[in-house]
């Protein structure tokens, strides 16, 4: 008989003071990318190819997430295909 796992949330830790601006931009879009990428994964979108920027924005819009620029869409890409899906 399988048992339920519960998980409990990551303790989330304040981000390093003092680093540039550009440190915090860049750290905050690969977090975006990353859960956008998953949530792409988890709907079945494989493939970098066909997650376009239209459906990542689409994706975004569903799971609650601001509209990803082309930068960011770009690198959900990377994620898939560094996934070896």
């Amino acid at each position: 008989m399988a048992t339920a796992m519960t998980f409990e949330p990551v303790k989330k830790k304040p981000l390093p003071a003092g680093l540039p601006r550009e440190w915090y931009e860049s750290h905050n879009r690969r977090l975006k990318a990353m859960r956008l990428a998953i949530s792409l994964l988890d709907s079945g979108t494989y493939d970098a190819r066909r997650a376009t920027n239209r459906k990542i924005r689409t994706m975004a819009v569903r799971t609650g997430i601001h509209r990803p620029s082309n930068v960011t869409c770009k690198l959900v890409r990377a994620y898939i295909v560094s996934n070896g899906a």
